[in-house]
């Protein structure tokens, strides 16, 4: 019988060959880890590794849904970055709203009480008001400058207060400490969506909240090209969290995770470039005629400019200014005047998103989006300013306004 070896067929050759390198290469970034299926030499490690997967232990693997060397990089880079000085684990979700939902759905119950920000994200107030309340979940959205005053607000089935400082297209600034303090005497979580400020201006674990959500789509990235959000919880609510990730099947790939990571390298330059870029333009526009007011919380007429002192180390790229009610006689002429705007500008695009390195803005629609503080401005208009110069930026805004104005004397 001979010893010798058969040579496998060429199918087999084309499967195996390459799988495997046994170099050590230093690169400034990790590489990307693309993997559905993970191997193991035996049984006993598949099982153990099977039963740290359902622990939630750190950097156990199964499966590409559990996590790989990327994603499990950039879960540690989170923890390490949003919760410094804490002891917090991260979860990755496909998107922010993901992020949400799957926060949400880990906490809650039927015949649960939820507090909401009447400033929250339009979808946060979409999955409240349809989701959740089939589900038996009750949903009260309270003034976001209640401050303190939450407390009078929590009921005995009250299980969370859900926060956004600044919130969308109104910016207030939350008293997201003393929300805390009530929240935390009542035996009540909170949960902030901190995608404005991250990654750089905002700790709000110092601040005492349970949960922080960032739309890692945003700044996190910085590229418009990436689509992914995060839960970074307190370890305490870390098994609860892993469960309805597990459960409901969240997971990121490694192409993404790497752009992230990526982007995460730069975060700290690009957000002071779009501090101070958005800053120059809210300087601008305060001196427009044609403006009521501008929603910038680190300009000193902004309501809660103090707290935002206070609790911010710096402002990103995204506000909203109001317009003259005065200018406008009717839906027709707004929506005429808002056009001549917002369209066919150099550099501002029209687009719904924020936080890459390109300039956007977007009328605000409110409608259905403010119940316990209604809106009571004029036209908003939501502004992205991203990394450009801020001189050609206020030009284009500039002849924005003259368009406006020739549409209303036509």
């Amino acid at each position: 019988m001979s010893d010798r070896v058969p040579t496998p067929a060429q199918a087999t050759r084309l499967a195996e060959t390459g799988r495997f390198l046994d170099v050590a290469v230093g690169t400034a970034n990790l590489p990307v880890h693309r993997a559905s299926t993970v191997l193991f030499d035996t049984l006993a490690q598949a099982e153990a590794a099977g039963e740290a997967v359902g622990r939630g232990e750190r950097h156990a693997t199964t499966y590409g849904t559990a996590g790989t060397p990327t994603t499990m990089a950039l879960m540690d880079a989170l923890a390490e970055v949003e919760g410094a000085g804490h002891e917090v684990r991260a979860a990755l979700m496909p998107s922010g709203l993901a992020a949400i939902a799957t926060v949400l759905l880990a906490v809650l119950e039927p015949g649960d009480h939820v507090l909401v920000t009447d400033s929250a994200y339009g979808p946060t107030r979409v999955l409240c008001d349809g989701m959740l309340a089939r589900l038996g979940v009750k949903t009260s959205y309270y003034d976001p400058a209640v401050g303190a005053g939450i407390d009078a607000l929590i009921r005995p089935e009250t299980k969370l207060v859900w926060l956004e400082s600044p919130g969308s297209y109104t910016f207030e600034v939350q008293d997201v400490p003393a929300i805390c303090a009530a929240a935390r005497a009542r035996g009540v979580l909170t949960m902030i969506d901190n995608t404005w400020a991250s990654p750089v201006f905002a700790r709000p674990f110092d601040w005492g909240v349970d949960v922080s959500v960032l739309a890692l789509t945003k700044y996190w990235s910085g590229h418009s090209d990436v689509l992914m959000g995060a839960a970074v919880v307190r370890e305490a609510l870390w098994p609860q969290l892993w469960r309805a990730v597990r459960q409901l099947g969240q997971c990121v790939g490694g192409d993404d995770a790497y752009l992230v990571l990526r982007g995460l390298r730069t975060a700290d330059v690009r957000m002071k470039r779009h501090q101070d870029n958005a800053l120059a333009v809210a300087h601008w526009l305060l001196r427009r005629e044609e403006v009521q007011s501008v929603l910038h919380p680190a300009l000193a007429s902004h309501p809660q400019h103090a707290l935002w002192k206070r609790d911010f180390s710096g402002a990103s790229g995204l506000f909203s200014f109001s317009l003259q009610p005065s200018l406008f006689a009717g839906d027709a002429r707004r929506r005429a005047a808002l056009a001549a705007l917002c369209e066919r500008r150099r550099h501002f695009g029209i687009g719904y998103s924020w936080g890459g390195f390109e300039s956007l803005l977007m009328p605000a629609r409110l409608d259905g989006l403010r119940s316990a503080r209604p809106w009571t401005g004029g036209p908003l208009v939501r502004l992205h300013v991203g990394l450009e110069s801020p001189g050609d930026l206020i030009a284009d805004l500039q002849e924005g306004f003259e368009a406006m104005q020739h549409a209303l004397a036509s």
